[in-house]
């Protein structure tokens, strides 16, 4: 299995959460895997990217790069990143190759994100702090083909990870 899961959602969605349920679930089955977060990316690799449409597709790409070069190494990439756009979700699906990229789209409302806000994200954008979170000041297109979908509004992370794990026939 050469694999990369690919969570796309607002922020607050759920999406490191079953990112790093998948990571534990995987490693149990003997599986190789990592876990690629879009804010390491953002405080790392690409902490000379503002949020331009221009520098989000950089990103995308950059994240979507070192996924197609990991999965030579490795069984699976797990990728949780907010990737808002249809058009930077199938540059990625392009970059990786169609038959690796697995789409799972977290579906999570966002007045429900909104209310978990563990980073203060959206408090800080309602104060006006941040002007470009996405959902707010920035658009998010929900994903329009996608492998897997799931609102962590309505199912807890153990049953969500479960219905994944059996939809995308995730075996050693």
């Amino acid at each position: 299995m050469k694999k990369v899961f690919w969570f796309t959602g607002l922020s607050a969605s759920g999406k490191t959460t079953l990112a790093n349920g998948l990571i534990e679930f995987l490693r149990e089955q003997g599986l190789s895997s990592i876990l690629i977060d879009g804010d390491d990316v953002r405080s790392g690799l690409s902490s000379d990217l503002n949020f331009s449409e221009a520098c989000r597709y950089e990103n995308i790409r950059r994240i979507a790069e070192i996924s197609k070069l990991l999965l030579k190494q490795l069984d699976c990439v797990i990728v949780s990143t907010i990737s808002p756009a249809e058009n930077l979700r199938e540059a990625a699906r392009q970059i990786i190759g169609v038959n690796h990229f697995v789409l799972i789209y977290v579906s999570t409302p966002i007045e429900i994100c909104i209310e978990r806000d563990p980073k203060d994200l959206y408090k800080k954008s309602n104060a006006g702090l941040i002007r470009d979170l996405t959902g707010m000041g920035s658009k998010f297109e929900p994903p329009t083909k996608y492998d897997f979908i799931i609102d962590t509004s309505k199912q807890n992370k153990n049953d969500g990870l479960a219905l994944l794990i059996k939809s995308t026939k995730i075996t050693q």
